[in-house]
């Protein structure tokens, strides 16, 4: 007889798809304080419960940010195998009769100018569907709302460009860097205002990757990007 199920084991209704399940429990944190441009919290904003509710998976985390590190990677090295070289596409001499031993192409690894024999190919791959890395992408996202690490800035916190201001919001937020910064291409004040700071990162959010929500000690995205970033996610 099958050991009967725990009372505490998530169920599924018959009209809820199996990512309805990866939601928050009522004791996560689904709010983020709206800073102002002295970095003070005006007030808590709800989040996306979708998004910023979702399980956190380490393995799938990990592999799509090795996905993402791999895909960086120069790739230099590249020896050709006896099949990529030029040439050699017609027997150099008959089979018999010359003499010579037996040859079939003039690009087999012991001909001058042939290919290698055992080529040396740089190969980084590891791909992650579309699927596993938007629940991912949710997971990092979740992981800095559950340590409130995660902060809307207001789109008019910054009338014009200012580092010295910028630097006054990262120190009365209080949380460590390294920071990224999410904004969007028209908000150029806060991205000047942000960009030379230490330890911190300014990107747009079509650009955010996971590798840099897990290197990141915490997140800052305007009001106008937050929508982007959870529409990338959900």
């Amino acid at each position: 007889m099958p050991a009967a199920k725990p009372e505490t084991a998530k169920r599924r209704s018959p009209g809820q798809s199996p990512d309805d399940l990866q939601t928050a429990s009522p004791g996560r944190r689904l709010r983020a304080p709206l800073l102002d441009g002295t970095g003070k919290k005006a007030k808590d904003l709800t989040l996306d419960e979708g998004v910023f509710g979702a399980d956190v998976k380490p393995h799938l985390v990990h592999e799509a940010v090795r996905a993402e590190l791999n895909a960086s990677r120069a790739a230099t090295r590249s020896l050709k195998t006896r099949g990529l070289v030029a040439g050699g596409r017609s027997k150099p001499w008959r089979q018999k009769g010359t003499g010579r031993a037996r040859a079939g192409t003039t690009r087999a690894p012991h001909w001058t100018g042939g290919g290698v024999a055992f080529a040396v190919r740089s190969n980084f791959g590891g791909k992650v569907n579309r699927k596993e890395r938007k629940a991912a992408f949710r997971a990092a996202l979740s992981a800095h709302a559950d340590e409130g690490t995660f902060a809307v800035l207001a789109d008019d916190s910054f009338d014009e460009p200012s580092t010295r201001d910028a630097a006054a919001v990262v120190e009365a937020w209080g949380k460590q860097t390294p920071l990224i910064v999410v904004v969007q291409d028209e908000q150029a004040a806060i991205a000047k205002s942000f960009r030379n700071l230490d330890g911190v990162q300014v990107v747009a959010p079509s650009e955010v990757e996971i590798s840099a929500l897990v290197w990141a000690r915490s997140v800052l995205v305007s009001e106008g990007a937050l929508e982007l970033v959870q529409g990338r996610a959900s």
